[in-house]
């Protein structure tokens, strides 16, 4: 008989604070359908609408499908710990939900440097911009994101595979999240440690200095143009990015890059619900609302809807 198959977790989630349970679920099942359909309708406009078919617009859609990814990896179990009295989530399902988010999370790092990347070759280098995020461009950038973000956490989930757990095992947390299953392993994490370390540098802090790389070109060039009119557009067109860049790479830092000697687990909760839940509620909002291209997508999308009923 396979030993796993008599391992589980227990995910305490919010199960301190009893009486505000039917509260916690109202708050995140609206929070997780504004997520879905929120990043639903952004995919869908720019499908559709083809004054939205440029790189920017099909990196968006990419980001999009990782925002549902990486929420209803984590969201659906949560809601469930928070109605019913059973807790449990089986060896088998804990590291399935913890590849699945890692994944999402790592594609979603690459695919945000590659969106900086994209703005810098906009703003910097206007006349050759069709040129260099050509069609094939687009899709291999975007293709590497997904693969490498596969790959990243594939590695950590085949690791965390080696280890020796106990037979129940308490999570006080969400969901199953690398930081907090590793305390829960029964042997030496010391190769997992050391391959979050290189990962943190190789996928993470390589992400993040080609992205303020990038925003440095970008800033300096748009500091360089005279009219203030234009000046204003070329910063429009990366301030929802950046918005975006910045809330995410808060999240992450915290949870995979701050001291293992600092242990703040309600701290710990809360900036995990900030980026597996919040930041794909707000990403939608962001690009939306701070768009003009989209806004006007969307109206012409749901007038030929409207004049198709007609």
């Amino acid at each position: 008989m396979n030993q796993t198959s008599t391992i589980e977790f227990l995910l305490l989630g919010l199960s301190h604070y009893p009486n505000l349970q039917p509260l916690f679920f109202t708050i995140f099942l609206l929070i997780y359908m504004m997520a879905f359909m929120g990043n639903i309708l952004i995919s869908v406009v720019i499908s559709s609408d083809s004054h939205l078919h440029t790189p920017m617009y099909f990196f968006l859609i990419n980001l999009s499908i990782l925002d549902i990814c990486c929420t209803t990896a984590a969201v659906p179990k949560m809601l469930q710990i928070l109605v019913r009295d059973n807790k449990s989530l089986s060896y088998s399902g804990c590291i399935s939900q913890l590849y699945l988010f890692t994944a999402a999370l790592s594609t979603e790092l690459i695919l945000l440097t590659v969106m900086a990347y994209d703005r810098y070759v906009a703003i910097c280098f206007p006349l050759r911009y069709k040129t260099i995020m050509s069609k094939t461009a687009c899709v291999c950038l975007a293709g590497a994101a997904w693969l490498l973000g596969s790959v990243n956490s594939m590695t950590h989930t085949c690791l965390i595979l080696k280890l020796q757990f106990r037979e129940q095992n308490i999570i006080d947390h969400f969901f199953c999240e690398i930081p907090p299953v590793l305390k829960l392993a029964n042997s030496d994490t010391y190769v997992n440690d050391i391959v979050i370390i290189a990962s943190d540098v190789l996928l993470g802090m390589i992400c993040f200095i080609l992205t303020v790389i990038s925003y440095t070109y970008i800033i300096s060039t748009i500091m360089k143009i005279r009219s203030a009119e234009k000046k204003k557009k070329a910063f429009s067109t990366c301030a929802s990015h950046l918005t975006v860049v910045t809330i995410f790479y808060g999240g992450v830092i915290y949870t995979y890059v701050r001291p293992a000697f600092s242990n703040h687990l309600e701290a710990d909760k809360v900036v995990s619900a900030l980026y597996a839940i919040a930041s794909p509620v707000l990403n939608p909002i962001i690009y939306s609302l701070r768009n003009k291209e989209v806004i006007n997508a969307i109206s012409r999308t749901f007038c030929k809807k409207n004049t198709f009923k007609t």
